[in-house]
C-alpha cells in the first residue's frame, strides 16, 4: 500500500507540470507527498527579476496542490550541468531516502532526453531501485516516445489545482507547456485513452508490493 509519495522534480515546475493534478489527488486521498526540486534554476530567470524568483514561484505552487512547506526540499545543482554533480545528487538521494522512506518514487521518465532529466532518472534508480516503487513522469516535449503504463484519473478539482499552481510561475508564463490550453488539451487527450475526462499518466520503471 502506497502512504508516502516522492516525487523528484529537475527543475522547479517540472514536478507540477508533469503530476500536479495527481499530487493534489494523492494528498486529498491521505497521502503523505515530498517534493524534490534539485535546481532553483537561476539561469531561466528573466534578468529584470529577482535570483530567487522561481524558488518563491516554486513554494506557492507547491503550497497550492497542497504541499506542506515542511515537505518541499529544494537544492541548488546548476541548471544543464547536472552530470558534472552526479554523485553529489545521488548522495542526496541516499540521505532524503533515508529521512523519508517513500513507498513511491515519482522521477524522470526513461524517455526524457533533456540532460538534466536523465541524471535524476539514473541516479534515482540506483537510490530507490530495492527500496521503492518507481514511477516516471511524462514530459511530450522532451520525450521521442513514451510508454502508458499508468494512468491516474483526475476530475476537474484536480485540474483547477493543477492550472492555479501552474499560474504561480509567473516568471515562465511565456512557455508554451504552461498556456492553460495546453494543459488542458493534454490532460484530455490521455483522459480519452481510458475513457476518462482527465489524466495523467506515468511510465512504470519499477514495481514494489
Amino acid at each position: 500500500m502506497v502512504g508516502r509519495i516522492l516525487v523528484l522534480s529537475p527543475h522547479t515546475d517540472d514536478g507540477e507540470i508533469s503530476a500536479g493534478g495527481s499530487i493534489v489527488r494523492f494528498i486529498e486521498e491521505g497521502k503523505e507527498l515530498f517534493y524534490v526540486a534539485f535546481s532553483s534554476c537561476e539561469r531561466s530567470v528573466p534578468d529584470d527579476l529577482p535570483r530567487d524568483t522561481l524558488i518563491k514561484e516554486c513554494m506557492e505552487a507547491t503550497a497550492e496542490l497542497g504541499i506542506p512547506r515542511s515537505h518541499n526540499i529544494l537544492l541548488d545543482f546548476d541548471v544543464r550541468e547536472f552530470h558534472r554533480y552526479r554523485q553529489e545528487i545521488l548522495d542526496e538521494m541516499i540521505r532524503i531516502k533515508k529521512d523519508i522512506e517513500p513507498d513511491l518514487v515519482i522521477t524522470p521518465s526513461s524517455f526524457d532526453t533533456h540532460q538534466d532529466h536523465q541524471v535524476i532518472y539514473n541516479e534515482s534508480l540506483r537510490a530507490f531501485k530495492k527500496s521503492s516503487s518507481l514511477w516516471g513522469m511524462e514530459h511530450p516535449w522532451n520525450n521521442l516516445n513514451f510508454r502508458t503504463d499508468i494512468f491516474i484519473q483526475l476530475e476537474d478539482r484536480h485540474v483547477r489545482k493543477k492550472v492555479a499552481a501552474l499560474k504561480k510561475y509567473g516568471s515562465q508564463s511565456q512557455r508554451d507547456y504552461f498556456s492553460h490550453e495546453y494543459i488542458n488539451a493534454h490532460l484530455l487527450t490521455r483522459g480519452m485513452n481510458i475513457g476518462a475526462q482527465y489524466s495523467e499518466v506515468f511510465e512504470c520503471v519499477r514495481l514494489r508490493v
